[in-house]
């Protein structure tokens, strides 16, 4: 496989695995390339519920709930003399062999709630048919500054799980699975916060900006329904459109900020994040909301009322924020929306005046076409690709 140069050899994956905290960050694979082998399903990790591969949709976006700790991206190209069919099948068999802990190259680490996946860029997509959801690039916005091998790819392929040992080895098998028909652009390893309850049965973690991050979503059936799933056509139902943002944070200084400042640029508290107008965290901004003097009690440039859905007139995004710490301290930043409009009207909404953004650098961007669901009968990718 072609890799970029930056990642470290095969050799150095296997002289690095036995340690743990090397191999959170380790890139390679391994020299096995043959087809998963079986064996009786290893014990799952204490307190970690298995989750199914199979399904109307890819675990790994609304399963399991909450989000488990740990995440590893994969962004890479397909050869183009690639069909996508056959290696997409051939991804979709592995994971479904890994997650159910029945491969071997596993190595006998329990799988857990190890969760994988699997997304299409917008070259793939417009191959298949140029109207299809997800065949639109993201634009290029304000404050970015993206290497050309970090921005755009063929395949995404997403590796959640709470034990972060296990991340590497699974991406090592998939890659190694993939041999020479993809070349790797950008990985990207990451992590979440502690969640904390924000009202009505929901919990969110803190992002590394010390604010609860990801309060406002779809978070019900009804909701998931109308915003974030798929309906049609039929090669792409049951699936989702994926935004990821690499942004390295400008920490020091936005903590050189008093507190009051902080929650400003956010218009949320940072203990609790309840909206500055407010009433719960759960219940939303109140953005009419002003004080005796007429000042807006959200203030017109803070992120909660910039990014605000109503105000922008699109749906709510699923949204997922991720401390990193290489290249860079930042934020991994990945929504789940199923129009891509949700995500570029509000980001443009936010490049004229949000307070947040000026600590931000983006780094990396990318979409993908997240692809529906699938089992034994249907191979993950057969009803876009055949």
């Amino acid at each position: 496989m072609r890799r970029a140069d930056h990642h470290p050899s095969r050799r150095t994956f296997l002289d690095v695995t036995g340690a743990m905290m090397a191999a959170g960050l380790a890139a390679g694979c391994t020299s096995d390339s043959a087809q998963p082998g079986r064996h009786a399903p290893a014990a799952s990790a204490p307190g970690a519920t298995p989750v199914p591969a199979t399904g109307r949709h890819q675990a790994g976006i609304t399963l399991p709930q909450p989000a488990q700790p740990n995440l590893l991206a994969v962004v890479a190209d397909l050869d183009d003399t690639v069909a996508p069919g056959p290696l997409l099948a051939e991804l979709g068999e592995a994971i479904r062999t890994l997650t159910a802990g029945t491969d071997t190259r596993l190595l006998g680490l329990p799988p857990g709630d190890l969760t994988v996946t699997v997304g299409v860029g917008p070259r793939l997509v417009r191959a298949a048919g140029a109207s299809l959801p997800g065949a639109t690039d993201l634009p290029r916005f304000s404050r970015e500054r993206i290497a050309p091998r970090a921005r755009g790819g063929d395949l995404l392929i997403q590796i959640c799980a709470s034990d972060a040992l296990l991340l590497p080895v699974v991406a090592a098998m998939l890659v190694d699975q993939a041999g020479d028909r993809i070349r790797e652009r950008w990985r990207q390893s990451a992590r979440r916060g502690a969640n904390v309850s924000v009202g009505n049965g929901l919990t969110a973690p803190r992002n590394p900006l010390g604010f609860i991050d990801g309060i406002v979503g779809p978070h019900t059936a009804a909701e998931q329904q109308r915003d974030l799933w798929l309906a049609g056509p039929p090669a792409v139902a049951g699936g989702t459109i994926a935004v990821l943002r690499r942004m390295e944070l400008d920490l020091p200084r936005f903590a050189a900020l008093s507190v009051a400042e902080q929650e400003a640029v956010f218009g949320r508290r940072r203990a609790s994040g309840v909206p500055l107008s407010g009433g719960s965290a759960a219940s939303g901004p109140e953005l009419g909301a002003k004080t005796p003097d007429g000042r807006y009690l959200v203030p017109v440039d803070a992120h909660a009322r910039r990014a605000h859905s109503t105000v922008v007139g699109v749906g709510h995004m699923l949204r997922r924020s991720y401390s990193t710490d290489e290249p860079a301290p930042g934020l991994l930043f990945i929504s789940f929306q199923n129009d891509l409009r949700t995500f570029t009207a509000t980001l443009t909404h936010m490049d004229t005046s949000d307070a947040l953004l000026p600590f931000t650098t983006t780094t990396a961007s990318a979409t993908f076409l997240i692809l529906p669901g699938f089992d034994r009968q249907r191979p993950l990718g057969s009803r876009l690709f055949g």
